[in-house]
């Protein structure tokens, strides 16, 4: 189970809607909504450093 970074949801990785790579991870999303807000500023989601 992993945290979808826009929403805060805990989804599974295996069904999650999509997935992203930022700064070398792979990030989950419940919906193709969250990953498009993701992907249009991804530092905005991640905590530095990480």
């Amino acid at each position: 189970m992993v945290k979808d970074p826009v929403c805060g949801m805990t989804i599974d990785e295996k069904t999650a809607a999509g997935k992203s790579d930022f700064r070398g991870e792979t990030y989950y999303f419940c919906a193709p909504v969250c990953k498009t807000k993701f992907d249009q500023n991804p530092a905005k989601y991640v905590t530095p450093g990480k």
